[in-house]
């Protein structure tokens, strides 16, 4: 007997058993549709995180203040008051593959315009920033060196709070109240920026900028800013970087605890080693279920067998080998589990797109994660197959031609 053959006689002991075929078809389903759901999620919701974090560039380097440490019931804090406007300068000498360096501060605060207001997040920057966040205006112009030395009252706003504030209306040349505690600042809107979106943590459609020297000298009142953003030459110096400002900072401040240095790199390879463990445990749990189907795919065939003795019988007494029996109840395991793979595919594929549509979930499902799906429930089939295929092979002509 040829391949060919095999492969009729196994469709048509499927179809002389639709419910049963059906039933057993069912479990190889739900196990791979899990699979591709849940891993597809998974993926999509690394490649959304990643891609929010490469948006910023992989050579941004972040200088945040350190934690005071707790103890006694005292709660860990961060420390404040470490950074100035002046260390920004020397930190750009302390390495020649520095490029900028932006001193930065953020708080919120409420922007007004005639009856209408929103709360933003108000960041004081230097012109450098849009470099080194990789963000640009869409219309007008961003904050320039003049505005930072002469504390001017102008602002630029994000996509999201232009929206809020002016709706259809053009805002250049407008003014807007912000509100920051108890003072209120009369500023003028000179650009709005491009959409940019959710990064992280942070929302930079809904928030506006300021020079820097206003927010800290008129708004908040003090000498002091939240720390730095520094732009490498290059990703590939970018770790290189991160050493020499952590050497410098130490050097300056003389503790190592009283500033954090980061680069956007670690946190992008922090990240992607998080949610790949998340999507592999993931895929794993709905693995799970594959295995209850191959249970189920054996029973059934175990069933076959006993149903099909006489058959097997007859087929040994007109010269069919062991080999051949044993063959054709694998192949039939193998051609069950690989079709409920082909179709929990297609319903895991509808489940995942459903779940990105109606909850806005990322879904992505890579080749890769198709294959091993699919070929994983093959495996299954045939490793849950071999026990029936080789009862029935091992099976003597004479008993089974006796069996009604």
């Amino acid at each position: 007997m040829n391949l060919t053959e095999f492969i009729k006689i196994a469709f048509h002991s499927f179809s002389s058993n639709k419910l049963r075929t059906a039933l057993s078809l069912l479990g190889i389903i739900i196990g791979v549709a899990s699979v591709i759901t849940l891993v597809g999620i998974g993926t999509g919701a690394q490649q959304q995180v990643t891609g929010q974090i490469g948006s910023m560039g992989s050579n941004l380097i972040t200088v945040s203040p350190g934690f005071t440490r707790g103890g006694g019931g005292r709660v860990s804090q961060d420390i404040a008051d470490v950074f100035t406007l002046e260390m920004a300068d020397a930190i750009k000498n302390a390495s020649a593959n520095i490029k900028h360096v932006v001193p930065t501060s953020e708080t919120m605060g409420l922007a007004v315009y005639r009856g209408d207001n929103v709360r933003v997040w108000i960041s004081g920057v230097t012109p450098e920033y849009q470099e080194v966040s990789n963000h640009y205006p869409l219309i007008g112009r961003y904050i320039r060196d003049q505005d930072v030395a002469n504390s001017e009252k102008v602002t630029v706003l994000g996509s999201e709070a232009a929206i809020e504030l002016f709706g259809s209306e053009n805002p250049l040349g407008q003014s807007i109240r912000v509100v920051i505690g108890a003072r209120s600042y009369t500023l003028r809107v000179i650009g709005v920026m491009e959409a940019k979106g959710q990064v992280m943590m942070s929302n930079y459609d809904n928030r506006i900028y300021v020079p820097i020297t206003m927010l800290i000298n008129r708004g908040l009142k003090t000498r002091y800013v939240d720390g730095y953003s520094i732009e490498a030459a290059s990703g590939e110096v970018a770790k290189t970087v991160v050493k020499e400002v952590e050497a410098f900072m130490t050097r300056m401040l003389g503790d190592a605890d009283r500033f954090r240095v980061m680069s956007q790199d670690i946190i992008l390879e922090a990240v992607s080693q998080a949610s790949g463990t998340l999507t592999l445990l993931l895929g794993a749990i709905a693995s799970i279920a594959l295995l209850v189907g191959g249970i189920g795919i054996m029973n059934i065939m175990l069933v076959t067998v006993s149903e099909r003795t006489r058959e097997i019988g007859i087929r040994k007494a007109i010269g069919a080998k062991r080999k051949h029996i044993l063959m054709q109840f694998l192949l039939e395991s193998v051609l069950l589990s690989g079709l409920g793979g082909i179709l929990g595919l297609g319903a895991g594929w509808v489940c995942g797109y459903w779940l990105s549509t109606s909850f806005g979930w990322p879904f992505w499902v890579s080749l890769p994660a198709v294959v091993i799906a699919v070929g994983f429930a093959v495996c299954i089939g045939l490793f849950f197959g071999i026990y029936p295929a080789m009862k029935a092979a091992s099976l003597d002509p004479v008993v089974a031609l006796q069996r009604e």
